[in-house]
């Protein structure tokens, strides 16, 4: 029988049309978005999409992927020379409603949290139904205290449920929340409290973090005193022992058990502000930077889905602080809005020993960890065996953030911790850009992934290198100043109460870019790996210090003339803290007791983890004939790239110079780097 050429014709192209339909079919189940976008037929055509299409990428994904009060009308009104940054106008909707009422409907028994509290095998679970409850009462607390719709609540508190709740609760009335690191020094704490204009500060009596009890609350006392504003503190227990109280205090859990399980929710703008969060800075003041509703919550939803593979009953195990941005994104909004299952970390990863992280895995069935390359290089120092003493075969995914992972500690993780069958996401981003802007995931089954590289942009970024000139290198296997080159979502809005500052740090010095202050370099292959800060900022154990904000500190001993802070390599912590410090003629301190003071001081007054590794007293720095202190040199000297010294002509003395040389090494002869 002799069929018609027409159906002839469909029996040969029958296989490229099945191929077809697959490719078109795997797109649509890993995006279902994308059976909506013309011409995309896998995942570089739906990258590519994402960033000649922007507009229609995301308003498809925030319409599928949100739960909106009002729709939104316009996509997107952007403009970044002028730091004009506004998504999903006219749209209305709450972001706790997206975190937990939505999935309460559909799963109210899933469990939304696992605290794995410090003390080993006392985790505790909370399902979406709890945390609901918990959040309006916590919510309803609020308001009956005078909190109101663009308030905003200062939260001093370690990983606990209490703590999310309180962020989520925020979010429910329209108050914005102000998360401080609880490892924050009070004049540290005082200060993002006075300039948030927080009248409302919620805390613990007591933390406990590897064995140690912390007084929390004792450091709020002090916090407090030099914040006018301040009218309550509430006070929840995380230890059975009792604090001393005032008449400002609140007792937090009894105040809650009065408060009703429903609390209305509030309608809120898209670009209303959403959290407050500080990071260091090039100059001595801390900034605030500022993320808004529904861009961010679905940048981190979007990036938490499709970085690290997740897929619903997958239990998503970050270890990092809620006080840090990727706590906010990656423990608690991210992973809530897609309705998972999240885990609170409060311990260290070496207590009681080093095998906590790997014991929680086995114990909590983890199929994603996200740590920070500082923890691992730590417990690569411990050897193989405390990692495969637990069953760690739930694991799918290894992530890495805070700072480039070096390759050695790439590959002992891929190898040893994910027995070589995990992928390992060394994922980029800040708390600028909200959530992760460049990681190995998502890629095509099989895609490359290069030791301590970030790789590929996420969707909707378009990152571009920048050389000295403000022009774009467009060639592959070059480096350049990293900026990203349209806007999108998740990006922080301004900083708080001064966007001039804004404007002048991240859309200034390359007119039309967003300049995130870190280099880059672009491989052969159009990979991208990350090669540091452009800027005077530290990362230490991937917390970013401005050195500025360390000498402000140092300079205010009254021993102290000046001094010059720099970042050093550091085995553990990826990098330390170096300082140079001159005296006054007057001092007559002992050096060891001046670095004890100053080490005591800096840990005081900003955190611990910002004490210098290492202070080298100086007669005098190298300085050019204008005064400006050049650290170029102080890091070549510190480096011990003598040959790299380049031209000392434009000092003022440079027997300066050869002091320093002479001086660093006795310093080092002191104390193993």
């Amino acid at each position: 029988m002799r069929l018609p050429s027409g159906c002839r014709r469909l029996l040969l192209l029958a296989p490229r049309l099945r191929a077809a339909g697959r490719r078109r079919c795997n797109t649509a189940a890993f995006m279902p978005e994308a059976a909506g976008f013309p011409g995309v037929s896998g995942r570089a055509d739906l990258q590519e999409f994402s960033v000649s299409n922007s507009e229609s990428f995301w308003a498809a994904v925030a319409r599928g992927r949100l739960s909106w009060i009002s729709p939104f009308h316009t996509v997107r009104d952007c403009d970044l020379s002028r730091g004009k940054i506004h998504w999903f106008e006219g749209g209305k909707l709450n972001v706790s409603v997206n975190c937990l009422d939505r999935h309460v409907h559909t799963c109210p028994e899933r469990v939304a949290l696992i605290w794995e509290r410090d003390e080993p095998g006392s985790e505790v679970k909370y399902t979406y139904r709890e945390l609901l409850e918990m959040t309006c009462r916590v919510g309803n607390l609020l308001r009956r205290r005078g909190v109101k719709r663009g308030d905003c609540v200062t939260i001093y508190m370690p990983p606990c449920p209490l703590a999310v709740a309180s962020m989520l609760a925020c979010t429910r009335i329209g108050a914005a929340h102000n998360v401080v690191f609880a490892g924050f020094s009070a004049e540290a704490l005082s200060e993002r409290i006075r300039d948030a204009q927080s009248t409302t500060v919620i805390t613990v009596n007591q933390g406990v973090r590897g064995g140690r009890l912390i007084e929390l609350k004792k450091t709020v006392d002090e916090a407090v005193q030099s914040c006018p504003n301040v009218q309550q503190v509430l006070v929840a227990m995380r230890t059975d022992n009792p604090v001393p109280m005032t008449a400002r205090d609140v007792a937090m859990e009894e105040e809650m058990s009065k408060e009703d399980v429903v609390c209305e929710p509030a309608a809120m703008n898209s670009e209303d502000v959403l959290f407050l969060l500080y990071t260091s800075g090039s100059t001595g003041k801390p900034k605030g930077l500022v993320h808004t509703q529904a861009g961010y919550l679905l940048y981190a939803a979007l990036t938490h889905r499709y970085v690290f593979d997740y897929h619903d009953g997958d239990v998503f195990g970050c270890v990092a602080d809620i006080g840090w941005i990727t706590g906010h994104s990656y423990c608690v909004y991210g992973p809530l809005a897609n309705g998972a299952t999240t885990v609170l970390f409060e311990s260290t990863p070496i207590y009681p020993d080093p095998g906590r992280y790997w014991d929680m895995v086995q114990r909590l069935k983890i199929n994603q960890f996200y740590g920070a390359p500082t923890a691992i290089r730590l417990l690569l120092k411990y050897g193989d065996d405390w990692v495969k003493k637990y069953d760690r075969s739930s694991l799918k995914t290894l992530g890495s953030v805070g700072e480039p992972i070096n390759t050695e500690a790439w590959e002992w993780y891929h190898r040893v911790v994910g027995d070589g069958r995990c992928p390992v996401v060394d994922t980029w981003w800040q708390t600028e850009t909200g959530g992760v802007c460049i990681a190995p995931k998502p890629s095509p089954p099989g895609a490359d992934i290069v030791p301590g590289m970030a790789m590929r942009p996420f969707f909707g970024i378009k990152p571009v290198l920048m050389d000295t000139e403000g022009d774009v290198l467009t060639d592959n296997n070059t480096s350049g100043a990293l900026c990203i080159a349209q806007p999108w979502p998740g990006m922080a809005r301004t900083i708080h109460n001064d966007h001039q500052r804004f404007i002048e740090t991240y859309c200034q010095p390359y007119p039309g870019y967003f300049f995130t202050g870190d280099g880059a370099h672009r491989s052969p292959e159009g990979y991208y790996q990350i090669t540091g800060r452009l800027d005077d900022v530290i990362n230490v154990s991937g917390h970013r210090i401005g050195t500025a904000e360390i000498e402000d500190v140092v300079n205010q001993c009254p021993d102290v003339a000046e001094s010059a802070v720099i970042g050093i390599s550091h085995s553990i912590k990826g990098q330390g803290v170096y300082a140079f410090v001159v005296l006054k003629a007057t001092a007559d301190k002992e050096e060891e007791d001046l670095t004890r003071q100053l080490n005591d001081t800096v840990s005081k007054k900003i955190a611990k983890y910002a004490c210098p590794d290492f202070i080298q007293f100086a007669k005098r720095l190298p300085k050019t004939r204008s005064g400006k202190i050049m650290r170029r040199v102080l890091r070549k000297v510190v480096e011990r790239d003598l040959d790299g010294l380049g031209d000392l002509s434009t000092l003022d003395d440079p027997a300066a110079v050869q002091e320093i040389i002479e001086g660093h090494r006795k310093v080092v002869g002191k104390k193993p780097q």
